[in-house]
């Protein structure tokens, strides 16, 4: 029987699926040599750099992992070639974007990068290579790489073999902010493909720290579609959710209480139940509307406009937000400064890809409101990508320009507000001393929490009017 040994790994793709993940498997598997490849000059460095607290993502426990692995058999490399010829198995963890132009602009998946890694592979690759998906892609793209893989690149040499291919399915089930814990003790380990030998191959590596019974296995299409299935169903809690917290702000409900009494349902289970300003990330909105394009693809319009009212939903949500702050703030934010207390999509993550703070921002710029921004971990560049707009320091007044500023510390962002905006659920602001933050603020100041991360009787006491979402008025 053929076995293939593994001594070497390639992951083209240094993001925040290819490093956490490859970093996992290196250490956890220390005879295996783990080399994680990726054109970026800048991100590689910021992965060799030897100041860990400058790696280019932030991930609870990631830092520790690197330690033990990188230099003994992690390695960070732009030689993208000579990794793809010395790798018995070939990870290929590039981004996926949507599409922004042409046939199934706004919902398909841009492949360019994956069509260019597979070519790259099939010309460098030598011997047999397993091949893995790892990026998050559409059904049937295994087809894609099989056959530019079973298509010859060049002209073997006199006595050389031209290379073999497996190709093998194994999506990602990580959730930014506790990626290394979903990699340590995962739920499961999908691994989708009809070669037997590579399905062991790559199950033998998992297996060193995953229990036996929680490596599934599967074919090619039922992998590659399970992923975007699971991050759809996630995306719709999050927006069942929010669409309650909306009826109970109308009805005097609470969404907390109701969601405690749904949680403690064993058929629905209490996960994914936190009303919130929306979901976010690299992940949901993609996928949802990869599968909103397969859907009309193969001729479901019903089941596609289904799961594109989950993201309608989401995005209603965010507006809705901005709306009811200016509607509460007399109806006008011109010229009125307000503290956006969060901007990552989510707690424990440098990551505002899709974050909810975004759109919020955006909206409330376009009033003419005075941003001072504040989070732990986020870059102020990246904000500045991210809004499309500098920051500035000088008040635009009542002219109607809205700006925005960044603060280093939360006392920074509140000093002189008329409203606090919590959208990102840090630890470190569900302990604010709102007593002597109202001191600074201009009255009658108020305070959103969107994330539920704050005392309603402590802001009561603090003179400070507050709104939470999902919590209606008897």
């Amino acid at each position: 029987m053929t076995i293939y040994s593994v001594h070497s790994i390639c992951c083209i793709g240094a993001g925040y699926v290819g490093g956490p993940t490859m970093a996992v498997i290196a250490d956890r598997c220390p005879h295996i040599t783990v080399t994680v490849v990726d054109l970026n000059d800048s991100r590689i460095e910021a992965w060799n750099n030897p100041d860990l607290n400058q790696l280019p993502i932030y991930e609870p426990g990631l830092e520790a992992v690197i330690s033990r692995a990188r230099g003994r058999n992690l390695f960070f490399s732009t030689s993208v070639n000579e990794a793809i010829a010395s790798a018995d198995m070939v990870f290929i963890s590039v981004n996926t974007p949507t599409k922004n132009k042409g046939i199934g602009a706004g919902q398909a998946s841009d492949l360019r990068w994956v069509e260019a890694c597979a070519r790259q592979v099939a010309q460098y690759a030598q011997g047999h290579t397993v091949v893995i998906e790892k990026s998050t892609l559409p059904v049937r793209t295994a087809a894609v790489i099989k056959a530019i893989l079973d298509t010859p690149q060049c002209q073997p040499g006199e006595n050389e073999a031209l290379p073999t291919f497996s190709v093998l399915s194994n999506p990602e089930f990580l959730a930014e902010g506790t990626a290394i814990r979903d990699l340590e003790q995962p739920d499961r380990v999908l691994i989708g493909g009809d070669d037997e030998v590579a399905v062991d191959a790559l199950s033998t590596i998992y297996s060193y720290w995953v229990p036996t019974e929680k490596i599934l296995r599967t074919n090619l299409w039922s992998s590659e579609l399970s992923k975007l299935i699971a991050n759809a169903f996630l995306a719709q809690r999050i927006s069942s959710i929010n669409s309650v917290a909306a009826l109970c702000e109308s009805t005097g409900a609470d969404v907390r209480e109701v969601a405690l009494a749904i949680g403690t349902d064993s058929r629905i289970g209490s996960k994914f139940l936190s009303a919130g300003p929306g979901f976010g990330g690299s992940c949901f909105k993609k996928d949802i509307l990869n599968l909103v394009y397969l859907c009309r693809h193969f001729s479901l319009p019903e089941v596609a406009a289904y799961w594109e009212q989950v993201i309608e939903l989401n995005n209603w949500q965010q507006n809705r937000i901005a709306g009811l702050l200016v509607q509460r703030l007399f109806g006008t934010v011109t010229g009125k400064r307000l503290a956006i207390l969060g901007f990552a999509f989510k707690a424990d993550t440098n990551d505002t890809r899709e974050s909810p703070a975004i759109s919020i921002s955006l909206d409330l710029l376009e009033e003419g409101a005075q941003l001072a921004i504040h989070d732990p971990k986020v870059d102020p560049l990246q904000i500045a990508r991210d809004l499309h707009k500098s920051p500035s320091n000088s008040s635009a007044g009542l002219n109607g320009e809205g700006t925005w500023q960044f603060s280093p510390t939360v006392r920074d962002a509140v000093q002189g507000a008329d409203a606090v905006l919590i959208l990102t659920e840090w630890d470190q602001y569900r302990k604010l001393n709102w007593q002597e933050l109202a001191e600074i603020m201009r009255a009658p100041a108020w305070v959103f929490d969107t994330r539920s991360v704050v005392d309603p009787v402590e802001i009561a006491e603090a003179g400070l009017l507050m709104w939470r979402l999902g919590e209606g008025v008897d």
